[in-house]
């Protein structure tokens, strides 16, 4: 088994009283209760990440932190022991890396402080030589768009340094760097590049909704062949070419509600259905190492399933299913395809790596990225389908304290306090599996429960589209209704939810303590947006394609007045007089997705009104908080917080700050502990 295709798309005062019934701060903090898992273990980096084996199948590589900050490590492929740092990042952690074909060189994109900006790099394994194939400046962004076997010496990529909305396309010699423009984009939003780097399709957002699939005709001009209309955007897209670049296969629901597996040929833009689903879209395709034909599928409704399409795969599928507990994934694979990097993984079991030799029928273990864990019991994730009010089926996933199931069905013996934890977006799902923030919260005495609200991605188009227009309505409502399953189940009560998120979460906890501010304790707010309009201008101008058709569909468009004022109708920033409760807000400065104005003007309004909130910024991050030392002093505020809340242990902020760029722009008295620890960060700040 090969490539696996994946479709697209945070002075001292007195603290405010407890909650009634909670038990006092002070009272909670365990500094030295074992059972209590330290933060670092779940938001510090990994012992080591993404492995990986070169084409060739000569070497292995990882990430693992260097003074903090993690690096690529490449060893011999029959001696881990040898491994060696090859890049030398010293700020910012490495995001992912990637083998170029012949395994020659590893590629890995590098950003300035979360403003994803991306310059793409290439090291030569054998010497160390890191070259930067895009030295431009930090306004423009880079893509890796296309590499291939045939083309081993090269790379394509994007630059949008011509203009900012678009991306041209270059090619790059992977050893000196020389780049040669291949074609200025005339005002396309994607590229389909085939196996010899040549950019075969074109994609182009329409306004209105949808898109238009282009190719270039005999005089080399574009020319539109096909549509994917509005409703079909969000589960259509190419994976790739097959390798005689005769054939395209999609995930495609043209035609259908979920997204089949189809073969288009390239020619006569015929297609064929390989496969499909009735429960959810398939999403993931393991693609054979020679001819590049789709293998097996995925499928994910509340697991992910893998279903073979040879008698091969299907022999791989059950030799690894045999041996490796959890849900199993593919990562790499070796030219010849005789070898793999295979993925095991469970809710109670963070990602364990494996080669797999196919010839010799053999696992070799290469890491578990969190090994520091095993001393600790983690908690089983329950999968539950929530009926929504108007009869929609919400996928859903819960994770309850240790001791609080006895016989394991998922219900616990008495109720207890809640996280609603929302994930971003909105265009993703949440999906079983290991998560830091459930074992963090499920550890510290919460049930957590995280919903595939209407709008998420992998069940279909009509329930993406159904959240249309539906922010803060019926997206929303999908969120209470699943509180309410949980409080007419006895997994929690009415005055002990709290709603927790980034990104989209992130606003769906700002509507939560604006428009349902009875309905949540607390709220804990990660790079969310306040004010619709604002956002929708704030985008980066490469986002601008995707503006009149996708985000104003479903968000609305600020320069038509009736769609802002409904805009703002949706907008936590309308109703602050609402707020009612504590709010912790975490952003990062450079983000270019939901700017610090966002999170800037909600907190100015609710300091104009007396409103307790708590405001941390961090200088040097974007979307989310990519360094370490930034994600474990806010989720240590964030336990804090919590904890005042709701009432759950936490562990003391402690040396949490060490490292970080940590700002309490407001409200370090609402929160246990933090006080001291601002005073402690800032006399180490000042001592270094």
């Amino acid at each position: 088994m090969l490539t696996m295709g994946c479709a697209a798309l945070a002075l001292m005062a007195a603290a405010p009283a407890p909650r009634d019934g909670a038990a006092p701060a002070a009272a909670s903090a365990q500094a030295e209760d074992p059972d209590l898992i330290p933060r670092d273990l779940l938001f510090g980096n990994p012992k080591q990440a993404q492995g990986r084996i070169s084409p060739d199948g000569k070497y292995i590589s990882w990430l693992a932190p260097v003074d903090g900050v993690l690096n690529v490590f490449v060893a011999p492929a029959d001696d881990p022991s040898a491994a060696r740092a090859v890049t030398n990042e010293t700020v910012r952690s490495i995001s992912a890396h990637y083998w170029t074909p012949g395994g020659g060189h590893i590629l890995y994109p590098q950003d300035s402080g979360g403003n994803e900006n991306f310059h793409i790099h290439s090291v030569d394994v054998e010497t160390g030589a890191d070259i930067d194939l895009t030295p431009v400046d930090d306004s423009v962004r880079a893509t890796i768009e296309s590499v291939s076997k045939a083309r081993p010496g090269a790379i394509l990529i994007g630059l949008n340094d011509r203009n900012p909305q678009l991306f041209d396309l270059y090619e790059v010699d992977l050893t000196t760097g020389e780049r040669t423009l291949v074609l200025e984009n005339p005002g396309f939003g994607q590229w389909v590049i085939d196996n010899d780097l040549k950019p075969r399709f074109a994609i182009r957002q329409m306004p209105g909704g949808g898109s238009a699939l282009f190719r270039p005709d005999d005089a080399g001009e574009w020319q539109p062949v096909a549509e994917i209309d509005a409703d079909s955007f969000f589960n259509t897209a190419p994976l790739g070419f097959n390798r005689a670049n005769d054939t395209l296969y999609w995930v495609d629901s043209r035609g259908r509600d979920k997204a089949a597996l189809v073969a288009m040929d390239a020619d006569t833009l015929e297609t064929s259905v390989i496969a499909e689903s009735d429960k959810a879209d398939i999403q993931n395709a393991v693609l054979d190492p020679v001819t590049y034909e789709p293998i097996a599928y995925g499928v994910n409704y509340l697991k992910n399933e893998w279903t073979p399409l040879t008698e091969d795969a299907a022999a791989d599928l059950d030799f690894l299913k045999a041996r490796l507990s959890g849900e199993i994934s593919f990562v790499a694979t070796t030219d010849d395809g005789t070898k793999s990097v295979v993925v095991a993984s469970s809710a109670q079991a963070p990602s364990v790596y494996y080669v797999y030799d196919r010839a010799a029928q053999s696992l070799t273990r290469m890491f578990e990225s969190r090994p520091e864990l095993e001393a600790y019991a983690l908690q089983p994730m329950h999968p539950v389908v929530i009926p929504a009010s108007d009869g929609e089926e919400l996928v859903s996933y819960l994770t309850l304290p240790a001791g609080a199931d006895a016989d394991g069905d998922g219900t616990p013996e008495k109720a207890m306090p809640l996280v609603l934890f929302v994930h971003g977006g909105p265009w993703a799902r949440d999906s079983y599996g290991y998560s830091s923030a459930h074992q963090w919260l499920a550890n510290r005495g919460y049930a957590v429960l995280s919903v595939n609200f209407r709008g998420s991605t992998g069940f279909g188009k009509e329930f993406v589209n159904i959240a249309a227009g539906e922010w803060s309505g019926a997206m929303h409502q999908d969120l209470i209704d699943a509180v309410d399953w949980a409080i007419e189940g006895g997994v929690t009560t009415p005055d002990e939810v709290a709603i927790m998120g980034g990104s989209y979460g992130g606003y769906a906890t700002l509507v939560g303590l604006t428009f349902t501010p009875d309905r949540f304790a607390c709220g804990v707010d990660i790079v969310g947006p306040s004010n619709l309009a604002t956002l929708m201008k704030s985008f980066p101008p490469y986002w601008r394609p995707l503006l009149e058709g996708t985000f104003f569909k479903h968000i609305g468009d600020p320069d038509d007045p009736a769609d802002l004022e409904e805009m703002m109708a949706q907008s936590p920033i309308s109703r602050v007089d609402a707020i009612t409760k504590p709010l912790l807000i975490g952003q990062g400065a450079n983000d270019p997705r939901v700017a610090q104005a966002e999170s800037d003007q909600i907190v100015e309004a609710m300091k104009e009104k007396d409103l307790p909130v708590t405001y941390l910024l961090y200088p040097d991050e974007g979307h989310g908080f990519a360094r370490s030392e930034n994600s474990l002093s806010f989720f240590g505020v964030a336990e804090g917080f919590l904890s005042q809340c709701l009432g759950g242990e936490y562990q003391p902020i402690g040396d949490d700050f060490e490292g970080s760029s940590i700002q309490v722009v407001e409200g370090a008295e609402y929160v246990p502990g933090l006080p001291e620890a601002v005073a402690a960060h800032a006399a180490n700040t000042a001592e270094e």
